[in-house]
This record gives structure tokens, C-alpha cells and sequence, in this order.
């Protein structure tokens, strides 16, 4: 009896929780159940890392900007080095010595009036006189177009360990550029130097010619006047004219 009536006491007090369950349960509100969607939250996901890619693109993008300006700088910066100065030193001591040419200078009014007066045809009626003055003069000419041709080879000469040094320092310059206008300007003055170069060159062809030509010129000049000399030499003069002699004073 006492076995039945403690199942009947359980069972009336389960009857009587089960409604107090249930309507705690209708009581709570619909927004604080927690639902798990797998859907919703692999979409979430997605959108997360194609954020996050995008961005990476765009720190990349702006650290490829900023890589590209820093190449601009170093194609914009300019060399620091620079030969001009030296080259145009170089350039003006070889025309010094060229407009410092003796006698005839590199000017063809002068070469014409020079060639006119000192190497065309021995004037026949010119004194003996005037032809040695003539020749000194020619002669002079040779010798000081020797001596400039001399002065203008010591001054190329002389400029070959100037030409080395900078030489050296723009190929070093050039290798060590850090953009592109650099190197362009080392090149620039490297062909500047190969063009003082060929000035130094110019100038000594130039000065052994004019002595080459001054001595030929001469040369010419005294076959021509040594022509002349001859003629005058043979050509019949009075000659002897017999006259009246005294050797011995007598007395009258």
C-alpha cells in the first residue's frame, strides 16, 4: 500500500511541474534563443577574408606607388660630379696657343697677304738687300711655325693625365648612378671629353701642317729666288773698262 501511494504522490507532483516547465518556457522571449546557422556563418566568413584581401591589394598598391616615386626620384636626381670646368680649361689652352701663332696666324686674310708679300715671284727689280730681308723672313716664319706646332703637341700631351683623371671619375660616376638622368650625364660628359680630345687632336694636325706647309713654302720661295740671284749673276754687265794709268810721277 505504501509502494502505491508513493508512486501516485510522483506522479501528481510531475502532473503538476509540468505545466510551471512549460509556460516558463513560452514565457522566454524569441530574440534570446540562440540559433547557430552554418549558412549565415560560412557567408560571414567569405566576406571577412574578401575584405581583408582587398585590403592587401590596396596596401600593396600603394606600397608599388610609393616604390615608383622613389624611382622617379633617383631617374630625376642630378650627378653629382661634373667635368665641364676642367674640359673648358683644357679646350682654352690649346686655342690660346693657336692664337698665339707667330708671325702668320690662322686667319686666311693674313695667310693671303703674307703669301703675297713674302712667297709669290721674286720681283726682278727688288735690291740684293731686299731679297736676303726677304728670305730672313720666310726663314723666321718656318722656325716659329716649328715652334708652335712643338708648343701645341706638349699642350696635348700635357693634357692626356688631366684627360685620364677624368676620364676615371665620370666611368665611376657612371657605374655608381643611382638613376637614369645620371647616367645619361656621365655619358654626356664622357663624350664631352672625347670631344676635347679630338679638339686637342684637330689642333696639333693643324699646327704641324701650317709648319709643314710654312717649310715647303719657303722652300718654294728660295728655288724661286735663288733663280733670280742666278740670273742676275749672269747676266752681262759692263764689264771691264780699260783707263789711263799712272805708275810713276816724273817731272814736268
Amino acid at each position: 500500500m505504501k509502494l502505491r501511494r508513493t508512486r501516485a504522490t510522483r506522479l501528481v507532483a510531475a502532473l503538476l511541474i509540468t505545466p510551471i516547465a512549460v509556460a516558463s518556457m513560452l514565457a522566454t522571449p524569441a530574440y534570446a534563443i540562440i540559433v547557430f546557422d552554418p549558412s549565415n556563418y560560412a557567408q560571414n566568413v567569405l566576406t571577412a577574408a574578401r575584405s581583408l584581401q582587398q585590403i592587401t591589394n590596396q596596401i600593396t598598391s600603394l606600397q608599388n606607388e610609393a616604390q615608383m616615386l622613389i624611382n622617379q626620384a633617383r631617374n630625376l636626381a642630378s650627378l653629382p660630379y661634373s667635368s665641364l670646368q676642367q674640359l673648358q680649361q683644357s679646350v682654352q689652352r690649346t686655342q690660346q696657343l693657336l692664337s698665339q701663332a707667330q708671325n702668320i696666324a690662322y686667319n686666311v686674310q693674313a695667310i693671303d697677304q703674307a703669301f703675297q708679300t713674302k712667297y709669290a715671284n721674286v720681283s726682278m727689280s727688288a735690291s740684293d738687300a731686299q731679297l736676303v730681308a726677304d728670305a730672313r723672313s720666310r726663314w723666321q716664319n718656318t722656325v716659329g711655325g716649328l715652334q708652335d706646332a712643338m708648343r701645341v703637341q706638349a699642350t696635348a700631351v700635357g693634357n692626356i693625365d688631366t684627360n685620364r683623371t677624368q676620364m676615371s671619375a665620370l666611368v665611376g660616376a657612371s657605374q655608381s648612378a643611382t638613376g637614369a638622368l645620371q647616367a645619361t650625364q656621365a655619358g654626356n660628359q664622357l663624350l664631352a671629353l672625347q670631344a676635347q680630345q679630338l679638339a686637342d687632336l684637330t689642333a696639333v694636325v693643324a699646327a704641324n701642317g701650317r709648319a709643314q706647309a710654312l717649310q715647303s713654302a719657303e722652300q718654294a720661295a728660295a728655288a724661286a729666288q735663288g733663280q733670280e740671284q742666278r740670273r742676275r749673276f749672269l747676266t752681262p754687265g759692263a764689264g771691264y773698262q780699260p783707263g789711263n794709268a799712272q805708275m810713276f810721277h816724273g817731272n814736268n
